[in-house]
């Protein structure tokens, strides 16, 4: 039997598996978003979201959309690429209600 990854399925892996990554699909799911509205959904640092999605934008998994206007308006959203990823998180997301307790948080007085 052969033991080897396929090359194809690695690189899948390695993409979902960078931190954040899984969770700016997620948001992007519902539709296009702002930059500032997905820093402070996911609770990341700008510096952090500003290279996760360049990375996606890349790997054409996002698309970055400058509209014209005054400010200047950038929209995210997926590509179709992107949109693929969506059974496989829907997937994650039934398997985490299932299977996770979510922690209680420690309140600090």
């Amino acid at each position: 039997m052969d033991k080897t990854i396929c090359p194809r399925f690695e690189k899948a892996m390695r993409i979902l598996s960078q931190r954040w990554t899984g969770m700016i699909i997620y948001q992007l799911m519902s539709g296009p978003h702002r930059f500032c509205t997905l820093e402070s959904a996911i609770g990341l640092s700008g510096k952090v979201l500003s290279e996760r999605l360049k990375d996606l934008e890349n790997e054409g998994i996002v698309q970055r959309d400058v509209y014209a206007e005054t400010p200047v308006r950038i929209e995210y959203s997926l590509t179709d690429k992107g949109l693929a990823f969506e059974p496989i998180m829907r997937s994650i997301e039934d398997w985490s209600q299932y299977w996770l307790e979510v922690e209680a948080e420690v309140e600090v007085s």
